[in-house]
């Protein structure tokens, strides 16, 4: 069983949609996975915004990848490189420490995942 960034078993990010890069609602990785999307994140407007101008669009439905497009509230497993990048313009979307992988501690300070951590991933 894969662990998460707080070193308890990987919980799942989100089923609807279904998200994880091998579409099992979990943040695992494998080698195929060069964007390592491990970070779970709850969407906002905003995010989304921000996303779609750096040429990520995750809100407009690809139906032959069966992907619904995102809105607000959604959860979704991003690839690391596109949280840092959310980070550093001011425009990071929360994380669910409980299904972040813990892969992500190797790019990121669990301190610093903890500031944006959702209420109902730091609930015991």
């Amino acid at each position: 069983m894969a662990k998460n960034v707080l070193g308890t078993d990987l919980e799942t990010c989100s089923s609807e949609p279904m998200t994880g890069f091998f579409r099992d609602g979990c943040c695992n990785t494998g080698a195929e996975d060069s964007g390592m999307h491990t970070v779970c994140v709850e969407v906002t407007d905003d995010f989304l915004r921000f996303s779609k101008l750096r040429g990520n669009d995750l809100s407009t439905p690809i139906p032959q990848f069966e992907f619904p497009g995102l809105k607000e509230g959604d959860r979704w497993c991003l690839c690391l490189l596109r949280w840092r990048e959310a980070y550093e313009a001011g425009m990071a979307p929360l994380v669910n420490l409980r299904a972040t992988h813990i892969s992500a501690l190797e790019f990121f300070d669990l301190e610093l995942l903890q500031e944006y951590a959702t209420g109902d991933s730091l609930d015991d």
